[in-house]
């Protein structure tokens, strides 16, 4: 193998790269990205660097070691694979390599009809960062649409620029599907505690409009909701329609095995954008794309699976002054049982248990405690899929 190429800046896509070289490959590596930026961090961009606290530098994923050894192409789009000759066609002409990681992750969905809709947005990339922020004004209003983890956070981060923020969820507990009932419910209290609304069960029929720009949210029950700013965190769409035709499985993402290998040996997958095993498994968080790109690259490198990927599912959030940390594979039909502290307070620990095993670890505040049980609790990984 003399060429792979990494379509994809992202994190998965950076840390595929470095995996090549850490796992010996010296031959070419091509870092594809169809944004105009080097691989930079997502978490911050909901937090810190919405806020104004954290610089464009601090966000940088790879260092000058790592991009002297890569041959990187940003602003480029890739349009086309043929998996059987590793010949992709990009939007500035056409790339033949050995091996292909698919690390293209995914794109935010809108609320249908408001791309172009001034004070609308959503928030994935650095660019939607950079536009969000610049809305944040002294005395804006701010209706956040969905109340998972990005919307959650975007709240806080609102809240501690001292903006009105509502954050409207249709489940009646946000972080349910995540958590679970019970502990979505404590994470609901957070933006009380903070001054935030929620409001739960809620759809949006629509939104209200002056010259183009939103001056309100229209809810299902014909109430309206005034809003300067309007922020849709209603989950993202892989990035894998451009694989139509190029006879690789796609759904969900692209299918892969356990190895996160494609049906071709040459063509592997990483982060957002791979649908793994059976079931066409799918996570949406740091940490899952850093532990895939390693065993994706490892087994690129064999020609075939040498190892299989086995999740820690774990997930942080920074919500107004706490962290929640989850690991494991919750169901929210799990038991939950509280280890250190209970639902009241300000930082305690709990554990899910399903058919007489622990299945997953919660903290909130308690990222010491958080660790130790982790290790305790959870020796084995719980499969998923």
């Amino acid at each position: 193998m003399k060429t792979v190429a990494i379509v994809g800046a992202s994190l998965a896509g950076a840390r595929a790269a470095q995996e090549l070289r850490a796992q010996g490959f010296d031959g070419r590596v091509v870092l594809v990205g169809e944004e105009p930026h080097l691989p930079y961090d997502r978490p911050p961009l909901s937090k810190a660097f919405l806020a104004g606290t954290a610089s464009r530098e601090s966000l940088d994923l790879l260092d000058a070691d790592d991009l002297a050894s890569l041959d990187v192409r940003l602003g480029t789009r890739a349009e086309r694979l043929d998996p059987s000759t590793g010949r992709l066609v990009l939007s500035d002409g056409e790339l033949e390599a050995d091996g292909v990681v698919l690390a293209t992750g995914g794109r935010a969905r809108a609320l249908p009809g408001t791309e172009s809709v001034a004070g609308v947005h959503v928030l994935r990339t650095l660019d939607d960062a950079l536009a969000l922020r610049e809305e944040l004004v002294p005395g804006a209003r701010v209706v956040i649409v969905g109340g998972g983890f990005i919307g959650a956070e975007v709240a806080s981060t609102c809240c501690g620029l001292g903006l009105d923020v509502t954050v409207l969820e249709a489940l009646p507990t946000p972080m349910a599907r995540v958590l679970g009932p019970e502990l979505g419910s404590i994470c609901a209290r957070l933006h009380g505690r903070n001054g935030v609304a929620l409001r739960c069960g809620a759809s949006v029929a629509g939104l209200s409009t002056l010259d183009g720009r939103v001056t309100g949210v229209q809810l299902e029950t014909g109430e309206v909701l005034p809003a300067d700013i309007v922020v849709a965190g209603i989950g993202m769409v892989p990035a894998a329609d451009w694989l139509d035709g190029s006879g690789l499985a796609v759904g969900n993402g692209v299918r892969t095995n356990a190895g996160l290998v494609t049906s071709l040996p040459n063509v592997v997958a990483a982060g957002d954008v791979a649908a793994y095993g059976p079931a066409g498994t799918r996570h949406e968080h740091w940490t899952n794309a850093t532990e895939q790109a390693s065993v994706a690259v490892a087994n690129l490198m064999a020609g075939q699976v040498v190892r299989e990927y086995e999740p820690s599912g774990y997930v942080w959030s920074d919500q107004y002054a706490g962290t929640l940390q989850l690991a494991g594979h919750p169901s929210p039909e799990d038991e939950v049982r509280f280890a250190d502290g209970g639902p009241d307070d300000e930082s305690f620990l709990a554990t899910y248990h399903r058919d007489g095993r622990t299945v997953a670890v919660f903290g909130l505040n308690n990222p010491r405690g958080f660790g130790r049980l982790r290790r305790q609790a959870l020796r084995r990984p719980v499969p998923v899929g």
